[in-house]
């Protein structure tokens, strides 16, 4: 039986001591990041050993958007354009569609993309041209658009940062952002409505003052009432990175309490051992 926990490695080469630790305690899958991956031929052997490794329906994820988030990157892989060159339905679907052949063709089944969230004028450029746009309809369907393109090719696509991290004026890899009481945030919820039937979403780092003083990833209002309640996403959620500077507490208390608050999956990317380790015996051990 495999544990709710995504896990990050250190390095281009899987450890020895990662090796043991995937098989004493399986997890629901592994992130790559810029620092495990240096060739397609080197990417493409260490994933076909994780899948040996792991569960056959494990997941083999990589952060790949295009832009500035990608982990495959010239002069090996095409530099794809952030979503926000992408204007109409059928770039979005070309960009979807070469996303996930490239993600595929270096052995991964997940990639996290399409960003549902909106661009907003003077927020943190944490999102920026990551947005597709600041229409929430535009963002809806392009984003419907990038999705079909990934599955297109056989990749399991990742909606983020539900239930919407344009407004955030502080970027949540450094610090903790809040949403003030008073935001109308029915608009940042839209793209999530209309793609509420999409497989997998991420969690957002953000506190949404309206609706509690937790952030998101640890709040089982905001997941019950928000997420699965006014979004209606009914697939799999899975924490945004769970190392982010936005929480508090040791890995193993923030694994627990996404998982308690409601989600699926806990995600955590550093790929140093301890902090695996712990968070894999803390969520095998129920606290």
């Amino acid at each position: 039986m495999t544990l709710p926990v995504i896990i990050g490695l250190a390095g281009p080469e899987l450890a020895d001591d990662e090796a043991q630790l995937l098989r004493e305690y399986p997890p629901r899958g592994v992130i790559l990041f810029s620092r495990n991956i240096s060739t397609p031929f080197q990417v493409r052997q260490l994933n076909a050993i994780l899948r040996q490794i792991l569960a056959p329906d494990a997941v083999l994820m990589v952060d790949q958007e295009g832009g500035r988030v990608a982990r495959l990157r010239a002069p090996h892989w095409r530099n794809l354009p952030p979503a926000a060159a992408l204007k109409t339905p059928e770039a979005a679907l070309a960009h979807g569609k070469a996303l996930g052949v490239m993600v595929k063709e270096a052995g991964f089944t997940m990639t996290a993309a399409p960003v549902l969230d909106l661009r907003y004028e003077g927020a943190s450029d944490v999102v920026g041209d990551r947005a597709l746009s600041h229409d929430p309809q535009v963002v809806a369907a392009l984003g419907a658009q990038i999705a079909e393109g990934i599955m297109a090719a056989g990749i399991t696509p990742i909606i983020k940062h539900i239930p919407g991290h344009g407004r955030a004026q502080i970027d949540s890899h450094e610090g903790l952002p809040k949403i003030a009481r008073d935001a109308d945030l029915s608009a940042d919820f839209f793209p999530f409505i209309a793609n509420n039937k999409l497989p997998w979403a991420m969690t957002a780092h953000i506190v949404y003052e309206a609706y509690d003083t937790l952030p998101a990833t640890l709040s089982a209002k905001v997941i019950a009432e928000i997420i699965r309640g006014k979004i209606g996403f009914t697939g799999t959620l899975v924490s945004d990175d769970l190392a982010m500077g936005a929480l508090s507490g040791t890995p193993a208390e923030r694994a627990v309490g996404a998982l308690q608050a409601g989600c699926d999956v806990a995600l955590y990317c550093p790929g140093d051992m301890a902090g695996n380790r712990a968070v894999l015996e803390a969520v095998a051990n129920g606290h």
